[in-house]
């Protein structure tokens, strides 16, 4: 349930181990939500700074270091294309709730734990610890508030490029049903299996399911007594993605760290930019994700993401002067944990309680991020043809 890069990954590896799979999706083609529009940030564990125990970068790291490997076994080809070519810049807002020289503490003890990683050399590109920018570089980059940054060793890919390829292995794979604009109301034991309720039929016969929505996973967890523990968020995020008729000398650039923007440079002159005041679209904390309003037109969002981030980082002012093509795209993200980004106690800073939860042979699985999803997914898959076996 749930055709993002989470469900597709499960299905492909399943698939291809031998097993016959049903994937089913609100929407009307495969990968059309936040796996299609978000920056494609392969995490090693930097954003989280703000979580100092390392937790959150522990977790990351390996769905990070497993991406390349797992997603180019998945759609049959390499990624080199559509990643970025230098490593992030992160600048220090001077509004940041991790301060400079917290940050640099947190990146120098995360540059250890990254150096003995085992897997370390299956990255997108080779990893070097984070240094601190010069004072020139920081100046040339952003406005005068912004005094300290950072280069770290992560990169991203463009997800759309992505998205495109595993609609292609799933169209390919003859063992995978596609179960288009079905909506998933919940599922039901029946005898030894399991059956789903769709939004127009009920489909029988399945061994076992896998919940791998996003936005609807809490209420189809809860029609099987399944509840979820702690704190949750749902939000709606919108990002643009520009296109212009050359590649651009401007950095990936984020602004370091709670609720601001970055900007991811791809080849080919692609660019995604965020800027989170007016990309934040919808935002609740109930089971079942906040009523989604009326998605704002991208003229109306240009300008808003256009004077935030040239305010704060002028070098990025010709990504939008030389914009040939602007999409506004996004979907709806899953979060364990709540509170504002702007608060440095709010426990949405850490990202370490994603994971499987098992209900006989029912699974639910919470992503965590876009980076983690097919290593979660490769060791999901391995869980339930182990069951399937005994």
């Amino acid at each position: 349930m749930g055709a993002g890069i989470m469900g597709t990954s499960t299905a492909l590896f399943l698939a291809r181990s031998g097993c016959d799979v049903e994937l089913f999706d609100h929407a009307a083609a495969p990968m059309m939500g936040a796996s299609r529009w978000n920056e494609g940030k392969i995490h090693l564990g930097y954003l989280y700074n703000a979580d100092p125990t390392l937790r959150s970068a522990t977790k990351m790291l390996a769905g990070g270091l497993a991406f390349k490997p797992l997603v180019e076994q998945l759609i049959g080809c390499p990624i080199d294309a559509c990643m970025t070519q230098h490593d992030d810049i992160y600048l220090v807002h001077p509004e940041s709730v991790v301060s400079a020289p917290q940050m640099a503490d947190y990146f120098g003890r995360l540059d250890s734990l990254i150096s003995g990683h085992p897997d370390k050399g299956g990255y997108l590109a080779d990893i070097s610890p984070s240094v601190p920018l010069e004072k020139a570089e920081t100046s040339r980059l952003a406005a005068k508030g912004l005094t300290h940054g950072f280069r770290v060793p992560e990169r991203s890919v463009e997800t759309n490029w992505i998205a495109d390829r595993f609609v292609d292995a799933l169209a390919a794979e003859p063992r995978v049903t596609l179960r288009s604009s079905t909506q998933v109301l919940g599922a039901h034991p029946v005898g030894d299996g399991w059956s789903i309720d769709g939004s127009s039929e009920t489909h029988s016969g399945f061994d076992m399911v896998v919940n791998a929505l996003w936005e609807g996973r809490l209420q189809v967890d809860s029609t099987i007594g399944l509840r979820p523990v702690g704190r949750w968020t749902h939000r709606y995020r919108m990002s643009l993605f520009i296109e212009t008729d050359e590649d651009l000398d401007v950095p990936s650039i984020v602004l370091a760290t709670g609720p601001f923007g970055d900007i991811k440079n791809y080849p080919g002159g692609r660019s995604y930019v965020s800027w989170y005041p007016a990309g934040l679209i919808a935002e609740g904390t109930e089971l079942a994700p906040p009523v989604l309003p009326a998605l704002p037109d991208v003229a109306d969002m240009v300008p808003q993401f256009r004077n935030a981030l040239v305010k704060l980082l002028p070098v990025v002012e010709p990504v939008f002067s030389l914009a040939r093509r602007v999409v506004a795209g996004g979907g709806w993200v899953f979060a364990t944990g709540g509170g504002s980004l702007a608060d440095p106690g709010a426990t949405l800073h850490r990202r370490d309680e994603f994971g499987i939860t098992e209900a006989g042979t029912y699974f639910s699985v919470d992503t965590g991020k876009y980076s983690t999803a097919p290593w979660l997914a490769r060791r999901l898959a391995d869980r339930v043809l182990e069951l399937a076996i005994t």
